[in-house]
């Protein structure tokens, strides 16, 4: 089987050759745009392998060659002699992978055509194989290959951190001082690129013992190095870092490492955030808050974090200089806890006017934020122009093609319903550049811009051309600015609207960037990958993601066999683009196990055994070996931690946070007797290990979730007697809930500071300038965790298991629902959910507006609390579980 060749310049030898390498001529525009064509292109027409050589700088023809494929059962090796000659070829250009592309179908022949080529594995590497498309009817047909994960994308080559090794060493060495104080200098740390370009241009670090006792850190960026540190914490000292406490006692002198410990991740970027996130947990940070995070990011070895703060006060000078007034803005930008919604399009107006104090406080925090961010080498995210205009801006530019979207959610055009403008108005452009100018001048850039047009909302137009003109445009607006601009997008709308996103559109809108230009961000993967059934984002670079939980809900909850897989099935998925893995919750602040777990699987080039990774997990968080604990995490970790039901949504759907019906969900999707016997071994270890913030919070947080389970089992005993008509029953039931397990319940979270109403309030107060701010501020918190709306518009999306929400807010309406149905019963009348929904709203309403002051302090002794909770509510639950 014999190589034939052609030059780019000369003649293209026989006629059926000539035919298949003008097939591929015809898209030589297209290839020289892709990423990883700097050295070849493996090409299948028909039963023929074609290999295309590309000049490495200017990506012109330089020759081809082919093979027929002789094997009839749809597979073939990759002929040795291209094997031979790719590899030769690759060398002369410095590459030595290929780059597999074709070209679309004729439109006459797609449904005739059989299926596409599938490679696996890298195509200049023995073994290759290759899956033969069965188009034979057509020969001339040239059948799409997408490209492989081994090929890199070029286009995203310019995306490396801007601080000098030096000094991304620098706040390594000053984030372990914050961290262990004075034992950071008994480590060495180093910065030094070249060790990336050593291991495939992939963050390593390095780890070795040193002189005096000392350890070594070496990585390629700051992050990594700061990564390596954590590692070195984690598996040789037993030391843990999480959003609910630190157990940092290091040993002295440190623990030595034998040799050199190297680790490589397979993934380039480690991303962080949804743009959620940013209202649900990040909206009242001060700057010794971010710190904190920026910290646990870089421990963690995100590289690619989404940086979103300070943008409005960008806009509010764009929308002035074109003519919009005062009034005009503040009716456009929401309150402070709803940004994150006025900010893709969602909401205008509610929660508002922002005041311009908080303008000038949040300008000040991003240049913080950036600035700490870059210096420890990471690659921050920023907003660009996605279409969402305000109202005012039809009255200003009467000519201009705005259209009014259907209203968002349960919200009316009152505080919803978009203006987008229309992408191929000259306007568009205009908005976008003034926007993105001032934002650079601003800020600077890593060349990463964040832009959502259609969250959660319905395109004027199906139509493929429309979608193509749409992300077009937006992308057309960042690289106005910075010809180096990539556009990252989160996919949460292929999950949310399946029926309108499907091939033809989601192709159309992801096909309007050029290739290699887009990151997608595939938001929800672990429950609902959308590569899988868009061929790997129709060839757009694609992050992994874990959403994990929505609304910042509180509650024990994971897919821990899903994540330990889903990231390795993506990578080697057939033609898989993927570039990084990422964590992107709503809300943080909970369950930190889940992400330390993922953050570490970002490391890693298999999935781990999971029963020895958190009885390790046990001993670090908590600093003690201790057999009750260990036992008691490896039931969390096969049951509420491993959730494995289908497209399932961690929205906490107990009783106890939802507002009172006759039709609540009990259900959940693990054995509760492992919850429960959990509780009873943490219990048991708890008494020695009470000085340990980590394990007394989480002691709470176990507690915390048997009472809400115990919640569900009193509902129920109350809509059976309601149903029942037992009178003596429902009033026992009902008294037991309402007057003794929410009130326990929350003295329990009130004992505990990561779990009270009055951080979160103080938090909001603390950055207003007068008390009219502030009123406002504790409005907008309020109203989140609650109603979400002025209207309940999303009721207890947002919902959370505190201290003095419990007593103030859902104890309120759980007394209210049983003191309706007591006098239903004592009258023989029906219960009327309408009714009830209007009583309860006001009790609802007036928690938001109640104005009362919440401790920001843990009142009461836990342990104390915990074993009187335990003693008075284990026995009978259990009892309750025998009998069913």
């Amino acid at each position: 089987m014999g190589m034939n060749t052609v030059t780019g310049r000369g003649q293209e030898g026989s006629s059926s050759n000539s035919v298949r390498i003008m097939c591929l001529r015809r898209q030589a525009k297209h290839l020289r745009g892709l990423s990883g064509t700097r050295g070849a292109v493996g090409v299948l027409l028909s039963h023929e392998l074609i290999v295309v050589f590309l000049h490495p700088g200017t990506r012109e023809w330089l020759s081809a060659g082919y093979w027929p494929l002789e094997d009839k059962d749809q597979t073939s090796k990759f002929p040795p002699q291209a094997h031979s000659a790719c590899r030769d070829r690759c060398r002369a250009v410095r590459r030595n992978s290929l780059s597999w592309i074709l070209p679309p179908q004729p439109r006459e022949h797609q449904n005739q055509c059989g299926p596409a080529a599938v490679p696996t594995g890298c195509p200049t590497q023995p073994g290759f194989k290759l899956a033969v498309s069965s188009c034979v009817t057509h020969p001339a047909c040239c059948v799409p290959v997408l490209l492989p994960a081994e090929c890199k994308f070029e286009t995203l080559a310019h995306l490396k951190p801007q601080a000098t090794d030096d000094a991304q060493a620098r706040a390594v060495s000053d984030l372990l001082k914050r961290l262990i104080g004075a034992r950071a200098n008994e480590f060495i740390i180093v910065v030094n690129r070249s060790l990336g370009l050593a291991n495939g241009d992939l963050d390593t670090y390095e780890l070795r013992s040193a002189r005096n006792q000392m350890i070594s850190v070496t990585g390629n960026t700051g992050v990594t190095a700061a990564t390596g540190v954590y590692s070195y914490l984690k598996y040789f000292c037993n030391c843990h870092v999480s959003w609910s406490g630190d157990q940092l006692r290091v040993p002295s002198p440190l623990p030595s490492i034998s040799g050199v410990l190297k680790m490589t991740t397979p993934n380039r970027f480690r991303y962080y955030q949804n743009v959620c996130t940013q209202s649900y947990s990040m909206v009242w940070w001060d700057w010794e808050r971010w710190e904190r995070e920026i910290d646990w990011m870089a421990l963690s070895g995100i590289n690619l974090p989404l940086a979103f703060s300070g943008q409005e006060a960008i806009w509010q000078e764009v929308y002035l200089s074109l003519g919009l007034n005062q009034s005009d803005i503040d009716s456009f930008f929401t309150g402070p806890a709803f940004l994150a919604w006025g900010r893709m399009g969602n909401l205008h107006r509610w929660g508002g006017p922002l005041p311009q104090s908080w303008h000038l406080k949040q300008l000040y925090l991003q240049y913080k934020i950036l600035d700490r961010m870059r210096s420890l080498g990471m690659i921050p995210v920023l907003p660009a122009f996605a279409g969402q205009v305000p109202e005012a801006i039809s009255r200003l530019y009467p000519k201009a093609n705005v259209t009014k979207l259907d209203p968002w959610s349960h919200f009316n055009c009152s505080y919803s319903c978009t203006y987008l403008l229309d992408p191929r108005d000259p306007l568009f452009q205009r908005i976008g550049t003034l926007f993105l100018t001032q934002l650079v001048g601003q800020f600077g850039t890593d060349h990463v811009y964040s832009a959502d047009t259609f969250n959660e909302m319905t395109p004027a137009s199906s139509e493929p051309a429309y979608l193509s003109a749409i992300s077009a445009a937006v992308f057309s607006a960042m690289t106005s600015v910075d010809t180096q601009a990539v556009w990252l997008m989160q996919g949460w709308l292929f999950v949310h609207q399946p029926t309108f996103w499907r091939p033809p559109q989601i192709k159309a809108l992801l096909g309007g960037v050029p290739l290699g230009r887009m990151i997608v961000l595939d938001l929800f993967a672990e429950s609902c990958p959308v590569y899988s059934s868009t061929q790997s984002f129709y060839g757009q670079p694609f992050i992994w993601c874990m959403l994990h939980n929505f609304g910042g809900n509180s509650g024990l909850f994971g897919t821990v066999e899903s994540i330990n897989r889903g990231p390795f099935e993506a990578l080697s998925f057939p033609n898989s683009t993927m570039v990084g893995t990422g964590l992107t919750p709503e809300g943080i602040e909970q369950n930190p196990v889940v992400y330390e777990l993922m953050s570490e699987l970002a490391w890693r080039r298999e999935p781990v055994n999971l029963q020895k990774w958190v009885s390790r997990y046990s001993v670090r968080r908590y600093g003690s070996g201790d057999e009750n604990v260990a036992t008691a995490w490896s039931l969390l970790f096969r049951s509420v931690y491993n959730c494995t039901i289908p497209l399932y949504k961690n929205h906490n759907h107990s009783p106890l946070v939802h507002r009172p019906s006759l039709r609540m969900n009990t259900e959940v999707w693990y054995n509760r007797s492992d919850l429960f016997e959990a509780w009873r071994l943490m219990y048991t270890a708890a008494k020695p290990l009470m000085s340990v913030e980590t394990f007394k919070h989480d002691l709470v947080d176990v507690t915390r979730e048997a009472l809400q389970l115990a919640v569900s089992e009193y509902y129920l005993e109350i809509r059976n007697a309601f149903q029942n008509h037992r009178l003596s029953e429902l009033l026992s039931a009902g008294g037991v809930l309402v007057y003794d397990l929410l009130p326990e319940l929350d003295r329990l979270l009130s004992s505990e500071s990561r779990f009270l109403l009055g951080v979160w309030l103080e938090r909001a107060r603390s950055l207003a300038i007068d008390e009219r701010e502030a009123s406002l501020y504790e409005m907008n918190a309020r109203n989140q965790v609650t109603l979400w709306g002025p209207e309940g518009n999303i009721l207890d999306y947002a919902s959370k298991e505190w201290g003095g929400l419990i007593g103030d807010y859902y104890a309120q309406r759980w007394s209210l629902f049983v003191t309706t149905l007591v006098k239903c019963v004592d009258r023989g009348s029906p219960f009327k959910q309408d009714a009830f929904n209007r009583d309860v709203f006001k009790v609802e309403k007036g928690f938001v507006y109640n104005q009362r002051k919440y401790p920001s302090i843990p009142i009461g002794d836990t342990y104390e609390i915990a074993t009187r909770v335990f003693l008075k509510y284990y026995p009978p639950i259990m009892k309750k579980l025998s009998k069913a």
